[in-house]
């Protein structure tokens, strides 16, 4: 049982090396989801356990025998305040970047929504570290999407969406594809109408937040408001404090600025060192407590 990502979705493919029949993938009821081998302790057996959901259904235990080829759903996450999944569609798109490099995205909404522009939209990314995002069950999204919204996730690249070339095209030298493919997927869902710049609302946390402070000073104008969560945008500071438990172990992702090309390229990007008087968005900047950053 080997476990594919395959042009930015996941499958699972089993094999008999006893009868050499032909291998299989194990068939999905959506086009865009997330699945993965559950725990499988046994060695001996005929069927095997994984993980499902998407955006419209939560997440799930199946068991798949190996012999029928058939998948049965164990368990679903409780949905207290009920689901009805035929409410919604999700699907996945393909925005192109300036460089014209196709990044995907993936949505949820409303089943019958009307594509004119009019549709609040909230836009999620994170884009570093090689995290991938997943479109994955939530149902505070869907509460949004319940009123209206659209919501959707920019697979930009930092993250693995797309493989290891995807992480390595968005980090150290190449860190400015991360923030150009959030900016150019969004000027794309407004050019689809599927929003517009005076009803899209961005979020991210984290290295996520210090994406919203570069694609907010880079093209404010494209975004209503951002989410700005626990945000990293004091780079540079941040980044030559050796004493910081994070800084040392993540020259690998953003550059080490004691070194005079890693630093020039750095501050090209760095959030505080780039606000300039001009119109932001709204912001709601989230912080914590014990966050050093």
């Amino acid at each position: 049982v080997v476990s594919e990502l395959e042009n930015g979705l996941e499958y699972i493919r089993v094999m008999d090396m006893k009868t050499r029949r032909a291998p299989a993938r194990i068939e999905t009821p959506e086009s865009v989801y997330t699945m993965g081998l559950a725990n499988n302790p046994e060695y001996d057996t005929t069927s095997i356990r994984y993980t499902y959901s998407s955006m419209i259904t939560p997440n799930s235990t199946y068991e798949y025998d190996v012999r029928t080829r058939k998948s049965e759903l164990l368990k679903q996450q409780e949905i207290p305040s009920g689901h009805d999944k035929s409410k919604y569609e999700t699907t996945r798109v393909w925005a192109t970047a300036r460089d014209g490099v196709k990044v995907p995205l993936s949505m949820v909404m409303k089943k019958g929504t009307k594509l004119d522009g009019k549709s609040p939209m909230l836009l999620y990314a994170y884009g570093s570290y090689g995290i991938s995002m997943t479109p994955s069950f939530g149902s505070e999204e869907l509460s949004l999407v319940d009123r209206g919204m659209i919501y959707a996730i920019a697979h930009i690249r930092g993250g693995s969406e797309l493989g290891e070339r995807w992480r390595q095209d968005g980090r150290m030298f190449k860190k400015m594809n991360t923030f150009n493919d959030f900016v150019d997927s969004a000027k794309w869902l407004i050019g689809q109408k599927y929003t517009s710049s005076d009803r899209l609302v961005i979020q991210g946390g984290s290295a996520g937040g210090l994406l919203m402070g570069a694609v907010v000073n880079q093209s404010p104008e494209t975004f209503k408001a951002a989410i700005v969560q626990v945000p990293f945008v004091d780079v540079m500071n941040t980044m030559l404090d050796d004493t910081l438990p994070l800084t040392t172990g993540e020259w690998i992702e953003w550059g080490n600025p004691n070194e005079k090309a890693a630093c020039d390229y750095m501050i090209t990007y760095s959030p505080y060192e780039n606000i300039k008087a001009q119109p932001y968005p709204n912001m709601l900047i989230e912080v914590s407590l014990w966050d050093s950053q």
